[in-house]
């Protein structure tokens, strides 16, 4: 998918990955939002500067976007050491991850991405590796192979995953430090999207970073998407200038409404009300109402309509809330009564 289907934070084409590197901060300092995080960070990042030593092996979660890749590459700049970058579902056999752990320089920081999608068998020669610095490299097969022992350079590993709750405890329990990233709060992507606007050379006003703030579900790499899009319309419709007026027109017509939603947001939300009576409905049923995946409806959609408090996960399936009836312009039944599925018919406004 692409911004062009109306999903904002979809899969990420090269220019985006360019885009997003070119706005990275370089430092902790020049990092905006997750103050906590940045806190306990500093310090273990200090504390191992001061010893002279590699820093402790570091769990970064979240959901997408809100600056896993970002703080890797800081807590290599900090330590002074370069980065070695890989991800889970590159890692399938021991002998893939030992590839990348013996080329290691002493130091170095390995940044694992989407961790928990590891395969086992590189899983397990990794818990080898965090905590000896060594890996056992099989020679040969059957009743005559043999494990010959390999040792690596001391390094650090940061790990990032969207899903903690996949990691086997023997994995988790191996990092010296863990942090969840939070979404942010308005006023600190406000920050970021100035920051971002002065690296572009767009003349941001503050009502337009207002506006663009409040609708990108507090993720700041929708932010920076969302500005991008606005900056376009603003230079082809108008003069330039990203104002209020020019905030809301684009976003309009990229179908971003007025509290974040995305069309399969709101296609999730329409069809689970005017479809199934509010619910309560299976995923798989839902997936097949909006013609889309139910991956895409668990990991993108749902977590902000929960969030927001539009959609319920029930034991039963998954239910609109009153919020969510009232978000679309409708009623919901009352004393927990549903209408007979199919029977809403009343017109929506997608962006109320």
């Amino acid at each position: 998918m692409s911004e062009s289907d109306g999903v904002i934070d979809a899969h990420r084409t090269d220019e985006d990955l360019a885009f997003e590197q070119a706005l990275r901060p370089a430092s902790l300092a020049e990092f905006v939002g997750q103050e906590r995080v940045k806190a306990q960070l500093g310090l273990v990042l200090q504390a191992a500067r001061q010893r002279g030593k590699p820093a402790d092996h570091v769990l970064l979660s979240g959901p997408p976007g809100l600056g896993k890749t970002t703080l890797a590459a800081i807590i290599a700049a900090e330590l002074g050491v370069p980065m070695r970058v890989t991800s889970g579902p590159a890692l399938q056999h021991a002998g893939d991850l030992a590839a990348v752990l013996s080329s290691l320089q002493p130091g170095e920081v390995l940044f694992l991405d989407e961790i928990h999608r590891t395969a086992r068998p590189a899983e397990e020669t990794l818990y080898l590796a965090m905590e000896d610095f060594r890996v056992d490299v099989v020679i040969g097969k059957g009743a005559g192979a043999a494990a010959i022992p390999l040792e690596i350079a001391p390094f650090t590993l940061v790990g990032a995953t969207t899903r903690a709750g996949l990691l086997p405890s023997p994995l988790r329990d191996r990092f010296g430090f863990t942090a969840h990233l939070d979404f942010y709060d308005p006023a600190d992507l406000v920050v970021i999207l100035r920051r971002s606007a002065r690296v572009l050379g767009v003349d941001l006003q503050e009502e337009g970073a207002s506006e663009i703030a409040g609708r990108c579900r507090g993720t700041p790499r929708i932010a920076n998407r969302l500005l991008r899009r606005v900056r376009d319309y603003a230079q082809v419709h108008g003069d330039g200038v990203v104002d209020l007026g020019a905030a809301q027109a684009a976003l309009h017509l990229y179908e971003v409404d007025t509290v974040g939603l995305d069309r399969i947001d709101r296609a999730v939300l329409q069809v689970l009300i005017t479809r199934f009576g509010g619910g309560p409905v299976g995923l798989s049923s839902l997936a097949v109402a909006i013609g889309e995946e139910p991956e895409t409806i668990e990991t993108v959609a749902e977590p902000f309509l929960v969030r927001l408090g539009f959609l319920m996960r029930t034991p039963r399936g998954r239910v609109a809330t009153p919020a969510g009836w009232a978000h679309l312009g409708l009623v919901a039944p009352r004393d927990g009564q549903q209408l007979p599925r199919g029977a809403v018919q009343a017109p929506l406004d997608l962006q109320s």
